[in-house]
């Protein structure tokens, strides 16, 4: 550093992350490649199937993920973001009633994947959307389901019948092109991709020019909202679409 030189501010962002996920890791990292200053810290709990069923649902209790978050506080990161979806299915009270305990235990300020999507739907005022997953089909009905109850309207939807959650990251870009451009002819605000075990971050850009659709990947969602609360400016991300690009 030369002699008289502000230091630079180090931004730690604690990502909680699936034990089984292992694409938001990678793309995460990529999407920050141009902020040196700013890291990416992860911290895993057991997540393997996701489901309706008693066991799946358990995977998201909340004792387990407040433990993980207690070691991202270890690593005195600035916020702690749920990188996960499950309040899609299960319910979005659950990501609020989770971020408040987190802010409770660590004192880091909490945020995740789906309640930075809410934000963005507000900034946007996007009420209609499409949506694409992995998810079998009862996990996808349910999401339908608490998004309208959000007041969110799914005008179109593909899934892929998946229920093993390391097997999400198997799927092709190809495949997920398929569905967003499936769902993209009914018109929607925008088209949300909600799993971040998928990499549709990395399509955003070609797919949003093509299409004329604001394409909301999870992973990138959960990264923009992470970013905000750490004070750091979401635009300093390129490549990966029009969410780093605007100004919502």
């Amino acid at each position: 550093m030369t002699a008289g030189a502000a230091p630079v501010r180090r931004v730690r962002l604690g990502m909680l992350t699936p034990s089984s996920n292992t694409m938001l890791e990678p793309v995460t990292s990529r999407m920050l490649a141009g902020l040196p200053e700013v890291t990416a810290h992860f911290g895993r709990f057991r997540v393997t199937e996701i489901g309706l069923g008693e066991r799946a649902e358990a995977q998201f209790d909340h004792s387990p993920m407040l433990a993980a978050a207690d070691l991202l506080a270890d690593a005195r990161c600035d916020v702690i973001c749920w990188n996960g979806t499950s309040a899609g299915w299960l319910g979005f009270e659950r990501d609020r009633s989770l971020c408040s305990a987190i802010e409770s235990r660590t004192g880091i300020r909490a945020s995740s994947a789906v309640l930075a999507l809410a934000e963005i739907f507000r900034l946007a005022n996007i009420r209609r959307f499409g949506l694409v997953t992995p998810y079998t089909d009862d996990v996808q009905a349910a999401i339908v389901a608490n998004f309208a109850s959000e007041g969110y309207e799914c005008v179109a939807e593909r899934h892929g019948g998946i229920r093993v959650n390391f097997d999400f990251a198997l799927m092709g870009s190809a495949a997920i092109e398929k569905m967003i451009r499936e769902v993209a002819g009914a018109s929607p605000e925008a088209i949300v991709v909600l799993c971040t075990n998928l990499d549709g971050a990395s399509l955003a850009n070609a797919l949003e020019t093509e299409l004329g659709i604001l394409l909301l990947d999870s992973i990138a969602v959960s990264l923009w909202g992470a970013l905000r609360l750490a004070g750091i400016d979401p635009s300093l991300v390129h490549g990966y679409g029009r969410l780093f690009q605007e100004n919502l």
